[in-house]
């Protein structure tokens, strides 16, 4: 299974740039990203941006939810 490389856009202030870089299998899924105590959801829209001289997909970040205990 092949991994696109997407950019993570939006959300909390204080998300690491290190983390905004990720891999997913697909575009049309969302991305559930863990961070803290909950989980960061990103959907691709259409969105591209260069990165590294390359047009990557952009997940704009939409809401977060709690880890369930």
């Amino acid at each position: 299974m092949s991994q696109i490389k997407v950019l993570l856009v939006g959300g909390p202030s204080f998300f690491p740039p290190e983390e905004r870089v990720q891999f997913t299998a697909s575009l049309t899924e969302k991305i559930k990203h863990r961070f803290g105590a909950g989980y960061e959801h990103f959907l691709h829209e259409g969105e591209y941006e260069k990165l590294d001289g390359d047009d990557i997909p952009v997940f704009r970040w939409k809401t977060r939810t709690a880890i369930a205990e």
